[in-house]
């Protein structure tokens, strides 16, 4: 594979909203550190994200130290929001997998809905070493936990990969999208140096001292379609991926990776291909 290397570590601690780049992060079972602890759930207990409210995209969420968060946007006083006491949990729905949670304080709700124009709450994951087993037979294995994401602990995707896509986008119908920028697909983990789509064939690789099981592609949705700097949408990617990276009834981009492991992993570390 070459000299691949990390490239780029992204931490979105808010479900939906826009994240981090710290040069370094912590690799914990069910995802990076303080990734997607947070959710914006409706009256109805669903997951709000970027797919009914894309203007989630335009709203930044800052990790603090002891996990609570500071949520800003343009034109609004930002809140800081703490992890609340664990008095009892909320139960929400990602995917249809039923999920406990514990309500954040008022103050936070009502920042929320007053920037959505809708009535959402906000929730902390307080324990997700049990909350959320992987609920994706056969490719998760018994014991496995996820946070917020998804589906998976973290996605992985390359720059090689992007500009392959992007070359494939610059060939059809709606060329004047091009190029994408890597946030239109929200990852974790961003790899340098590899070949086009060479993540397909993982099995297992290290990220540094990290072992990761790669899991499963990732099959995308229409959230890639959303502009991350003006929450606008148009056609690509998926009128590109649904040409050249169709698998099955999924528009594949991406990796979805479990930890073997933890440890901390930091932009320049190797990128080893172990199966």
């Amino acid at each position: 594979m070459g000299n691949a290397e990390l490239h780029s570590i992204h931490v979105h601690p808010v479900k939906a909203f826009r994240g981090q780049e710290p040069r370094e992060a912590m690799v914990e079972p069910w995802g990076l550190a303080g990734d997607r602890r947070w959710v914006l759930i409706d009256d109805g207990g669903k997951v709000v994200t970027q797919r009914q409210q894309p203007r989630l995209a335009l709203a930044a969420a800052e990790l603090l130290p002891g996990g609570g968060v500071r949520l800003s946007a343009s034109g609004r006083e930002p809140v800081t929001v703490p992890v609340p006491e664990p008095k009892g949990t909320t139960t929400l729905s990602i995917f249809g997998t039923k999920v406990e949670a514990v309500l954040a304080d008022d103050t936070a709700h009502d920042w929320c809905s007053d920037y959505l124009g809708a009535d959402v709450r906000l929730l902390h994951m307080d324990d997700p070493a049990t909350r959320r087993p992987i609920d994706d037979p056969p490719h998760a294995l018994p014991g496995e936990t996820v946070s917020l994401a998804d589906g998976y602990p973290l996605l992985l995707t390359t720059l090689a990969s992007l500009d392959a896509l992007n070359s494939l986008i610059a060939q059809g119908d709606h060329a004047d999208e091009g190029p994408l920028p890597m946030n239109r697909f929200r990852p974790n983990v961003v790899v340098a140096g590899t070949a086009a789509w060479a993540e397909d064939d993982w099995s297992r690789i290290a990220i540094g001292a990290v072992n990761f099981r790669v899991a499963k592609m990732c099959g995308r949705c229409v959230v890639t379609t959303t502009d991350q700097g003006t929450a606008q949408r148009g056609k690509e990617p998926l009128r590109t991926l649904g040409r050249h990276r169709r698998f099955g009834d999924r528009l594949v981009f991406g990796q979805n990776l479990v930890p073997e492991s933890v440890g901390t992993v930091r932009i320049g570390d190797a990128v080893t291909v172990l199966e």
